[in-house]
């Protein structure tokens, strides 16, 4: 891996920093490259306020939006929630609709179904909206290009309102409102909320005329702070208040389906990485293998018992996922092997039999092994259906632009997208995109980076140098945990692999003529035990221990040379 050491920022913001909060210089040293330069700043980010999340008028439509609304209720219309299958879209539907439930009974759900529909607004939907007599659809994590679909609603007599957060186009839909701060024509100060934050934005205005505080919302961020887990949006701005408040609702009174979820795995405080891993893989897992609706019914419902019923079912989807992404992972190994690709600028590969609904995972898989732009095909009824994946600092989005001749349909953002195209399209689309990632990519980022934050001696994590890294929380993009660099450490003697395969490294690491050993683990490191005979050097995050009730800090390896 490439260990990249952050710039220092400049010595006397740091020194200044420092004094003002009383903490060491390499804690002010982080913040200042973060942003954080003042003491007001500091008490902003450590101590997140729902106090300064923006007034929700001030996104372009929420206007021409709420009028829509409370239309709908003085008129008794009834009003379809509709939102894509995945994290990100499952929990703004349960968001939107639960509200909108407590203010208008004829409220219903619509979660497209991912292999008969596919992603995003479907005509299916439509079709389905007007059959049952719904005049309003609500689109959630979707429908920034849906220009046709939306005209089709509007023949059928259906308005639509569209909450979305992905690029838009060159054109946008013709819909009542369309909320997307990403628009040109769009002055919201923060463009990086997830679907369900923009959902969660709607509620908050449709809140104001009800005199309902942001207090009054707070329930709802366990479902704000998941998306936001889940969607791997940046955690800065109004996000990581959301997000720090929402983690709160999670840990202290969480919905039933959570809660349910929570039960099944038997964990007691969550942290932001435990929703990435373990709340988020189980509700996209209904998506996956089943139908989206499984997971809005488990987040919407009321009764504990049939919460937990709920939880269970989709345990079991969840198992499966994971057996079959093993499965096609290693079958798509064996296809680059054996097609010579291994040496490629790009990952393309296809299977007609691959499970739809686990195609992103095993793109991300192929990712972790070779470390370059990665597109996984499977049949879709008559087409291929692919999720793209990439690697830092390379913009997938635009490279399948490049290729927009040879694909019907595409969509998405920097490092994450999906697309279909034709059959016959599918040789002169695998070599033009070959083409253009090895055409624009910068090589250096075909290996995996780790960004150091600051190179420390060890004596220097004392318990106020950990509880203060802990209050950074919660993680993500642009707030990532703070990696350490320590040189010329060495082990006690009593390192070993560890795991029933010996994949990972377990160390006691001491520093110089300090004796003081600090407990390490390198999860898939094992293979790095001959390095450490002799002096080497770490790269780490800092992670707290449990074992018999006893906490320590632990020094998570993520590299050693």
């Amino acid at each position: 891996m490439r260990w990249t050491l952050k710039s220092t920022p400049e010595k006397e913001k740091i020194k200044k920093l420092a004094n003002d909060l009383q903490v060491d210089e390499t804690i002010a040293s982080i913040l200042c490259q973060r942003n954080i330069e003042t003491f007001e700043d500091a008490k902003k980010y450590f101590r997140p306020s729902l106090e300064d999340i923006h007034d929700p008028f001030l996104m372009k439509d929420m206007d021409l939006a709420v009028a829509r609304i409370e239309t709908a209720i003085t008129n008794n219309e009834n009003i379809l929630v509709f939102g894509d299958y995945d994290v990100d879209g499952t929990t703004a539907v349960s968001l939107v609709s639960s509200y909108l439930k407590t203010i208008h009974p004829n409220i219903a759900t619509y979660i497209p179904d991912r292999y008969a529909e596919g992603y995003g607004v479907s005509y299916l939907g439509i079709d389905f909206a007007h059959d049952n007599d719904f005049s309003l659809i609500i689109a959630l994590d979707c429908g920034i290009k849906a220009i046709e679909k939306v005209a089709y609603a509007s023949e059928k007599n259906i308005d639509f309102i569209i909450c979305d957060h992905h690029k838009p186009g060159p054109e946008i839909p013709k819909a009542v409102a369309v909320l997307n701060a990403k628009r040109e024509d769009c002055k919201y100060p923060f463009d990086e909320l997830c679907g369900c934050g923009v959902g969660f934005k709607l509620i908050q205005a449709l809140g104001v005329s009800r005199n309902q505080t942001i207090d009054h919302f707070v329930p709802y961020l366990d479902l704000v702070a998941t998306a936001i887990a889940a969607d791997i949006v940046p955690m800065n701005g109004e996000n990581r208040i959301l997000a720090f408040h929402g983690l709160n609702v999670i840990n202290t009174n969480p919905r039933n389906g959570i809660k349910a979820i929570i039960h099944q795995v038997k964990k007691t405080e969550l942290t932001i990485t435990d929703v990435v891993f373990i709340i988020a893989p189980r509700i996209n897992a209904a998506g996956r293998m089943k139908h989206g609706n499984y997971a809005v019914e488990l987040l919407t419902e009321m009764d504990l018992d049939a919460a937990i019923e709920f939880a269970a079912a989709i345990e079991i989807f969840n198992a499966d996922r994971k057996d079959l992404d093993k499965k096609i992972t290693s079958q798509a190994i064996i296809q680059i092997i054996d097609n010579n690709e291994e040496n490629k600028f790009s990952t393309v590969v296809f299977q007609e039999d691959w499970h739809k609904g686990v195609i992103g995972i095993v793109a991300s898989r192929l990712i972790e092994k070779y470390y370059r732009p990665t597109l996984v095909f499977t049949k879709s009824g008559d087409k291929l259906a692919a999720s793209a994946r990439s690697v830092k600092g390379f913009d997938v989005y635009n490279a399948l632009e490049e290729c927009a001749e040879f694909i019907e349909q595409f969509g998405g953002h920097k490092y994450a997208a999906g697309l279909t195209l034709l059959p016959e399209n599918y040789e002169n689309f695998k070599n033009k995109f070959e083409e253009v990632v090895s055409k624009t990519i910068d090589k250096a980022l075909l290996t995996p980076e780790i960004s150091v934050d600051a190179e420390i001696e060890l004596s220097e994590i004392t318990p106020k140098f950990f509880r203060i890294i802990q209050q950074m929380a919660p993680f993500g993009p642009m707030n990532m945990k703070p990696t350490f660099k320590s040189t010329c450490v060495r082990d006690n003697g009593y390192g070993k692999q560890v795991g029933a395969d010996k994949t990972h490294l377990k160390l006691n690491v001491f520093q110089g003529d300090n004796q003081k050993t600090y407990n390490a683990i390198g999860f898939n490191l094992g293979d790095k035990m001959e390095h450490v005979q002799n002096d080497f050097d770490i790269v780490y995050a800092l992670d707290e221990n449990e074992w018999n009730g006893y906490k320590t800090v632990q020094l998570l390896l993520k590299d050693l040379k």
